[in-house]
């Protein structure tokens, strides 16, 4: 029985970019909307 541990997996498009541009897709607002959240807290409790 051969092994088939050291076969390498079938040819798979490459999703590194697909990955970046999800990643940019949520982590953008993510991090407009924690920038505009310490800015309005910092406002909140220092009047």
């Amino acid at each position: 029985m051969p092994d088939d541990s050291s076969q390498s997996p079938p040819d798979l498009p490459d999703r590194r970019p697909l990955i970046a541009f999800t990643w940019l897709w949520v982590g953008a607002p993510l991090a407009y909307g924690l920038y505009e959240l310490v800015r309005k807290a910092t406002q909140l409790f220092t009047g």
